[in-house]
């Protein structure tokens, strides 16, 4: 790899260049667009690093002095922007609770841009500890650096990067084609399995996504196998005794997903919660060194030392400046939402007490986010968890500056002001989470650090600018479940309800902590019990992964759990053949084309949605055709999962 960089480095190629900032802003209109849409609807936003980087390909290879440098600067600003949709997790609570009717540009566009700002400054010095020394997988990090890889060496007609190429498009036609049979409804998007357990209820739920597929083949079977002991642990130990405890009405599956909801995902967070303390303290040591070095490298370029490209980062004083000259405007931003409210008089408390909870909370979360990202990927995970912990603490410290049991408006504005600093310090953890992933895959191609945190920077402008319009047109056109103008076809945000109800739970003293206990009781179990099978020698089981497979559906940890043996079982083979890293590497882009197929689709079919107002605008068949659906579904996806992996392998050996 130093070798390729080094030589595609020789001629001072292009990176950094305006048709690129524009391409990645276009980019940015339809896929922050479609992830806000999603993400109301559904609770799940994808990665848009991966299809930026196709669709910039397509479209820059029309100039003959595009460079690989260059499409990575575009899916950096297109792929920061995306990502700070995630910030619809927290927002549209404000409208659930009946704090605004709308949402106001600037002050939406500013709680947006301010928190995604700090994610990038606060993610600089972090680069050196997460990126560059670290065994972590990046797997969307690794993916978009294969399909850059792929898309800029196939110009020279190489017979590897033909077959690379050749392997990620017919994945990726493949996914996509049958994401577009689901919609259809001829095969079902996820088979599930719902029974009594003893006196309880539980199920066996699995999404038939090929995209989750290949995250599990990237983030290996170490993180694939602790997600699969904490959907053990949540859904065949805690959800039957939980449910026994609490008889509901309805089938086993409505019992089932509603004591999940209600239960165990708050003990999946308490494990969350333990685990990304001892993250933290784990990664202390390296993320201190990361600043000395950051330091040390600016030391020496005042010094006049030419630093390798691949050092640059944005000089440590930027960082520290910028950062701290950011606390202006959010101060200014929480005055005017203070204003003459019942909050009135108190400002220079909360104001205070707020920009230090947004520094020392914000720094911490960007690094956990981006030591899970490079875990698991941006994908999967789970920030909603992140801002679960963000809006509780925030709710506790203002819990600690007024007390409870104030009258109904007061309580109201608290509430408010707690989701509002939530948005922001949520802002650090949505681009943390992201631009980690970006950094390694400029890291892997041997781009410019500091040209790509400048395009982290442009890329949460655009998409600031752009998410606030977006929210308003879905309020004005369906509403929120729960709100005041909540329409027949209303949008559930299912991860800003569960936020909002938190803040108020925490702030009337009626949240459910005894989850959340247990929760963080089981993660030190699961702390001491990585420990210990490092120090045997074992496969690693990382808490992180354990309590996210704890927190998140059964439909979104079983197939990336299958993809991770998948992996396995063919990096084995892969290390047999001949030319082991080709193998390897060919596997990696299969992975890769399963996650780029869906994730253009995913965008397509947002577009869709919205167009037509329909839930199921491509379904072509009704409810009566779900026993062979579901059948021919399940076949027809491992059938292709067999096939297309069977490919690979032989395009290997054909070598």
């Amino acid at each position: 790899m130093a070798k390729e960089t080094g030589s595609a480095r020789a001629g001072s190629p292009l990176e950094l260049t305006l048709r690129g900032v524009l391409l990645g802003g276009v980019i940015t209109l339809l896929f922050t667009a479609a992830n806000v849409y999603l993400g109301l609807k559904v609770g799940l936003t994808f990665a848009t690093s991966i299809p930026a980087a196709v669709i910039s390909m397509a479209i820059l290879r029309g100039f003959k002095d595009s460079t690989i440098f260059e499409n990575n600067i575009v899916q950096t600003v297109a792929s920061a922007a995306g990502t700070l949709a995630a910030i619809i997790f927290v927002l549209p609570g404000l409208v659930m609770i009946g704090y605004w009717q709308g949402f106001p540009y600037w002050t939406t566009a500013a709680i947006t841009g301010t928190g995604g700002i700090l994610g990038v400054l606060f993610s600089v010095p972090l680069r050196r500890a997460l990126v560059i020394d670290t065994p972590l997988p990046y797997p969307e990090g690794h993916a978009a650096a294969e399909v850059l890889r792929v898309g800029s060496e196939s110009r020279e007609g190489a017979e590897e990067s033909a077959k690379g190429l050749s392997v990620l498009l017919w994945n990726a036609l493949a996914s996509a084609g049958f994401a577009i049979l689901t919609q259809t409804r001829l095969a079902v998007a996820e088979a599930s399995l719902w029974f009594r357990a003893g006196p309880g209820a539980t199920g066996i739920s699995g999404g038939l996504s090929f995209a989750l597929m290949g995250v599990g083949h990237l983030v290996g079977i170490s993180v694939g196998m602790a997600m699969f002991l904490g959907l053990v642990v949540g859904w065949w130990v805690l959800l039957p005794m939980l449910t026994a405890q609490n008889p509901l009405p309805g089938g086993a599956e409505v019992w089932a997903t509603t004591v999940f909801s209600e239960n165990v995902r708050f003990f999946g967070a308490g494990v969350i919660g333990v685990a990304a303390v001892w993250t933290l303290l784990r990664i202390a040591g390296p993320v201190i060194g990361g600043v000395r070095s950051a330091m040390a490298a600016s030391r020496a370029r005042h010094a006049g030392t030419v630093l390798a490209v691949e050092e640059r980062d944005l000089p440590i004083s930027i960082v520290f400046v910028g950062s701290l000259a950011m606390l202006v405007p959010i101060a200014v931003l929480l005055w005017s939402v203070i204003g003459s409210g019942p909050l009135a008089g108190s400002e220079m408390l909360l104001i205070f007490g707020a920009l230090l909870f947004i520094l020392v909370i914000g720094l911490l979360i960007a690094a956990v986010c981006g030591y899970m990202a490079g875990l698991i990927g941006a994908s999967n995970s789970p920030v909603s968890g992140i801002g679960i912990l963000s809006v509780v603490a925030a709710s506790l410290m203002l819990v600690g500056l007024f007390g409870r049991g104030q009258g109904a408006e007061m309580t109201d504005a608290l509430v408010a002001y707690a989701l509002i600093v939530t948005g922001i310090v949520f802002g650090v953890a949505t681009i943390s989470n992201d631009n980690l992933q970006d950094l390694k895959t400029g890291q892997l191609i041997g781009a410019t650090p500091w040209k790509q945190q400048v395009a982290l920077v442009i890329g949460v402008l655009f998409g600031s600018l752009v998410i606030p319009p977006v929210l308003d047109l879905l309020n004005t056109a369906f509403g929120f479940a729960g709100a005041a103008n909540a329409g027949p076809n209303a949008l559930p945000a299912p991860q800003a309800a569960l936020i909002s109800t938190l803040a108020k739970g925490v702030l009337g003293g009626n949240l459910n902590w005894t989850m959340i206990g247990w929760g963080a009781a089981a993660g030190v179990v699961f702390v001491a019990l990585d420990e210990v099978l490092g120090l045997m020698g074992r496969l690693r089981l990382p808490p992180l992964g354990v309590g996210i497979g704890i927190y998140l559906p059964m439909s979104v940890i079983l197939p990336t759990v299958i993809g991770s043996v998948l992996g396995f079982f063919y990096d084995r083979w892969a290390r047999q053949q001949r030319d082991p890293e080709f193998a390897e590497r060919m596997g990696v882009l299969t992975a890769t084309g399963l996650i780029v197929g869906e994730s253009l689709w995913g965008v397509g079919f947002a577009g869709i949605v919205a167009a037509s107002g329909s839930d199921a605008p491509l379904a072509l068949v009704g409810d009566g055709f779900a026993g062979p659906a579901l059948t021919g579904g399940t076949v027809l996806f491992f059938a292709l999962v067999y096939m297309l992996y069977a490919r690979t392998r032989r395009l290997v050996t054909s070598a």
